[in-house]
């Protein structure tokens, strides 16, 4: 099955559920408990295919509870990081759950079941809360039991409709997907946004590419705002997994989205044992130091969040910031993010990061920040995409390339806005993989191409007061129309007789009648 034809299976079928459920369940809320269900029935068949181990002659779903011995369990947790009874099983769930007063309670006695499987293994602070947002028992599904188990019925029997056999080897990225079209279609539900959570997949691949280029193999990729994950799934999927050593590590300040992420790592089948997910402030209340350095960091930060900079004086004694001498301003931390992955970086890796385009351009603190980037060379590169590749924003975003092993002190600029980097899809752009390869060849060449691409001496750019933004240095190609201004006066003059003469006739014309 094509990835074109998955993609609206997937689509039809969700808008088939929220049919289902509408009126009912605040979009927003809606989407909770469809990813908790295509998640639930993931780990359900993904569990079933580890205990049968290909055996066709086994069949876990029918197998007795009571026959499970706690050898077996205790093996089971410490392989995939969680157990599910036969009888716990999405299959077995969504079989009778038309039938089933008590399913709303069961749902949620299985969540907590699964989640407590892990307690006291190494596993627990990956399981524990997965299912948090996915409340069967809460008012949003209805004020009565009946109403409740309606529509986790429609959500079940939704889901369980979804064909695309095995779900690692899905043609799209089926959570990610779901979640783009759920965040598409119902984001701007009640004042709503969510666009700041999700990277779409294309500008995900460009992130990954750009951050592992020319990289045999990693230690490990980072994350410092790891919304659903997407960015690091996208390295994932890339590259054969052994390639990154030591696995996937993210930040995530919104709790949700920290679910969703740990979800997605599952969904990807990425074990508990190759993943780090921590919940928590970056900027405040930094994870993995003693991990550090990555040799791949890929992020698309929160655009201008506030933060508290110098209201916290300390801060300018931490290690991330200090270098800089200056901390981002307190309504804008974007540079806060740049300096804090700067400071994760390994000195033989890239980190690839959106950013807001203001930060390349304005004074005060991120003046001085720019300058120390530059001044050290750990600018690589700079490339301006086009607007509307984003749900939830028209922004036309730049993306920062830094490095710590660059060999010249050139910092190479690509205007990959135009019409060449990206074609119209509906309210949205989309960059294919064509145009994808297209800016990775002009990254890996560092050539000058007109219009397109430039590199530029840092002692430019300092003459420039650091001024990075990409159309100060990629002169934009003049679309407009070439007139011909001889050809165009030599047409104005024969004009200029015709209408000569035709005034000459209507005068005859009018004399003639007066006479």
């Amino acid at each position: 099955m094509t990835s074109t034809i998955q993609r609206a299976e997937l689509q039809a079928k969700i808008w088939k559920i929220a049919n289902e459920v509408r009126g009912s369940v605040d979009g927003w809320d809606f989407k909770h408990f469809v990813l908790g269900a295509l998640f639930y029935r993931f780990i359900s068949e993904n569990f079933t295919n580890y205990i049968e181990g290909g055996d066709d002659s086994v069949n876990y779903a029918n197998y007795p509870d009571k026959d499970i011995t706690q050898e077996i369990i205790d093996d089971a947790v410490k392989t995939k990081g969680y157990f599910i009874y036969p009888s716990q099983l999405f299959v077995n769930i969504a079989k009778s759950a038309k039938t089933n007063p008590n399913l709303n309670t069961d749902l949620k006695t299985i969540f907590t079941s699964i989640e407590t499987s892990a307690n006291g293994y190494p596993s627990e602070e990956d399981i524990k809360g997965l299912f948090a947002d996915f409340d069967t028992t809460s008012s949003r599904l209805g004020n009565t039991v009946e109403s409740k188990n309606s529509r986790l019925t429609s959500v079940l029997k939704g889901v369980e409709e979804l064909n695309f056999g095995n779900f690692e080897e899905s043609e799209i990225e089926l959570f990610g997907d779901a979640y783009e079209f759920l965040i598409g279609n119902y984001a701007a539900n009640a004042g709503k946004s969510g666009g700041e959570f999700f990277t779409p997949v294309h500008v995900s691949k460009l992130i990954a590419q750009l951050a592992m280029h020319k990289q045999e193999k990693v230690n490990k990729i980072y994350d410092p705002a790891a919304g659903s994950g997407s960015l690091l799934l996208q390295a994932k999927k890339h590259f054969d997994a052994h390639i990154i050593e030591e696995g996937f590590f993210g930040q995530e300040i919104n709790h949700t989205t920290y679910n969703l992420a740990r979800m997605n790592m599952f969904l990807h089948n990425i074990n508990y044992d190759k993943f780090n997910i921590a919940l928590g402030d970056t900027l405040h209340h930094p994870h993995f130091i003693d991990d550090k350095p990555f040799d791949a960091i890929v992020s698309n930060p929160p655009y201008s969040v506030k933060w508290i900079g110098d209201d916290d004086p300390t801060l300018i004694n931490d290690d991330r910031f200090a270098p800089a001498g200056v901390l981002a301003p307190k309504s804008k931390a974007d540079f806060a993010f740049v300096l804090h992955a700067l400071s994760y970086l390994s000195s033989k890796g890239r980190a690839a990061l959106v950013c807001f385009p203001g930060i390349f351009y304005r004074g005060g603190a991120e003046q001085k920040i720019r300058k120390y980037l530059v001044d050290n060379n750990f600018v690589e590169t700079i490339i301006s995409v086009a607007p509307n590749l984003f749900y939830g924003t028209s922004i036309a975003v730049t993306i920062l390339v830094l490095s710590k092993h660059k060999t010249d002190n050139t910092t190479q600029f690509i205007d990959a806005s135009g019409e060449d980097f990206f074609k119209k899809v509906t309210n949205n752009n989309l960059m294919t993989d064509a145009h994808i390869e297209k800016i990775m060849e002009l990254f890996d060449s560092k050539e000058d191409v007109k219009f397109v691409s430039k590199s530029i001496l840092n002692s430019k750019i300092e003459e420039n007061d650091y001024n990075l933004s990409v159309s100060s240095y990629v002169e934009a190609k003049d679309n407009r129309e070439k007139i011909d201004i001889v050809e165009l006066n030599k047409e104005v003059a024969k004009t200029v007789k015709k209408i000569d003469k035709l005034r000459a006739d209507i005068n005859t014309i009018i004399n003639e009648i007066e006479a």
